[in-house]
């Protein structure tokens, strides 16, 4: 058995270490929204340790880890350079990127073209690996968002001088501290709670399988 869950249940036992209290005014559906990927994005910033007004480059920003990353970067005290597919754009932009650049292939050049010197990380939640390397400056950090969840590890071919630093989301599973301060962030507007279709629990396959085909704009939710 996984010691870290990974099944769906209709009711489940945890340590009180591991549950706060919902946020207020919100649906049972978009307060589920928040633990998993909330956490995996608080995660990724904690361990980059940025300091305010750093450059951070966000892959994946429409999406529900990287539109966390974003909007926590910001709370944060950080500069954003965002991705976003053209229909995107608005999305990301209100999520509070201070720019947003085109998606995909190429996407280093043109985050340098916003931030000359390079960003001094990437929250990599669209799981670009290399191809997001040459937008940070030397020294800098990636966070590698594991879409597996397994941490993982990037080939750095010459970029050697770019610290790789893996987010795993389990190991903040007693983290009811930070999971609070993300309840905190969304009663008071400064994160947003993203539900994009809610399936009954039946559904599970065909929830997989709308996951499984892209362009998801925040979180499916099996309703029990």
């Amino acid at each position: 058995m996984d010691p870290f869950g990974g099944a769906y249940a209709e009711y489940i036992v945890l340590d009180a270490r591991q549950v706060v209290r919902a946020q207020a005014g919100t649906t049972h559906a978009e307060a589920a929204t928040l633990p998993a990927n909330g956490l995996t994005a608080r995660r990724a910033l904690d361990v980059l340790n940025l300091a305010t007004d750093d450059w951070v480059a966000v892959t994946g920003a429409a999406g529900a880890v990287g539109g966390y990353a974003v909007q926590l970067a910001k709370a944060d005290g950080l500069r954003v350079v965002a991705d976003a597919a053209p229909a995107d754009e608005e999305l990301v932009r209100s999520l509070g990127a201070d720019r947003v650049v085109g998606r995909g292939p190429g996407i280093a050049g043109r985050i340098r073209k916003v931030v000359p010197a390079g960003t001094e990380a990437v929250v990599d939640a669209a799981l670009m690996g290399p191809e997001a390397l040459p937008a940070i400056r030397p020294g800098g950090q990636i966070a590698l968002v594991r879409g597996d969840g397994e941490p993982g590890t990037i080939s750095l071919g010459e970029h050697k001088n770019v610290t790789v630093r893996n987010v795993f989301v389990p190991e903040c599973r007693y983290a009811n501290d930070k999971l609070d301060a993300l309840r905190v962030l969304a009663e008071e507007g400064r994160i947003s709670l993203r539900v994009t279709e809610k399936f009954p629990a039946d559904q599970a396959a065909e929830a997989h399988r709308r996951l499984e085909a892209g362009g998801v704009r925040g979180r499916l939710v099996l309703d029990f």
